[in-house]
């Protein structure tokens, strides 16, 4: 059995102030869920204060990103070795960095082999355009990400990958994929990391839909075969909202 996983990813918002409120709503919010890994990624500038405001909660602490390289002449960079002690997962590879900062997949399978290097999780997005989805490529574009992502990694490696489908059409726009849509394709990202791995180690795997994940649509998007769990933007800041999304997936831990 899967342990299902909700990740909170708070991109651009919240100032140091914010980002402890909302820590401690959430850890008062998230004390009575059970069965389900509970992550959150707030702006690097927060994370020494909300790993603190969260210690021995049982939520855990996550970076946005990451550089591949450990320390240089990188301005404006955040490497892994400092991350270490802060975070214990990292996202990679979110479209708003693929497609907004220019992000391609060499890149980012450098980022993850630099984060397993460090026994920091990576969290790795990929997910189509709606262009992509039109024209009937959807899979195969995913395909893609995920074996670029992953290469050079053997089994054991890629087991320790948490895998996030969002489709790019979907995130921040209110119009989450149905789920019918995303079963189909989170059914196609195991089958694509069985092809890379193994049938054991993709069906242990628990894979994270994003893309305007909310309180009214969680319970159908966790009732799907092979979604274990969430990766949740806008929800994420409001603690009433994550919880009862955490919620939802823990419901499927029960069942």
């Amino acid at each position: 059995m899967r342990t299902p996983m909700v990740a909170g990813n708070w991109k651009m918002n919240t100032t140091l102030a914010e980002a402890t409120a909302l820590a401690e709503e959430l850890r008062a919010a998230l004390s009575p869920v059970k069965g389900v890994g509970l992550l959150v990624c707030p702006p690097f500038v927060s994370l020494a204060t909300v790993s603190g405001a969260l210690a021995g909660s049982g939520i855990a602490v996550g970076a946005q990103n990451m550089h591949p390289e450990a320390k240089g002449a990188f301005t404006g960079e955040v490497s892994g070795p400092m991350l270490t002690g802060l975070a214990t997962h990292v996202i990679l590879g979110h479209s708003e960095r693929r497609h907004l900062l220019g992000e391609d997949d060499s890149l980012i399978a450098t980022k993850v082999r630099s984060a397993l290097g460090l026994g920091l999780t990576p969290v790795l997005c990929v997910g189509e355009t709606l262009v992509q989805r039109e024209s009937g490529k959807a899979e195969a574009v995913v395909a893609g990400q995920l074996a670029a992502g992953l290469a050079g990694l053997d089994a054991g490696a890629i087991g320790r990958v948490v895998v996030a489908y969002e489709p790019v059409w979907a995130i921040g726009t209110g119009r989450a994929a149905t789920p019918v849509i995303a079963q189909a394709m989170m059914g196609a990202v195991r089958y694509e990391l069985t092809r890379l791995s193994h049938v054991d180690t993709a069906q242990s795997m628990p894979l994270l839909y994003g893309g305007s994940v909310n309180p009214a649509n969680a319970a159908e998007l966790a009732a799907q075969e092979d979604i274990d769990g969430a990766l949740v933007g806008g929800a994420s800041l409001v603690a009433a909202q994550f919880a009862a999304i955490a919620t939802a997936f823990a419901a499927r831990a029960a069942r």
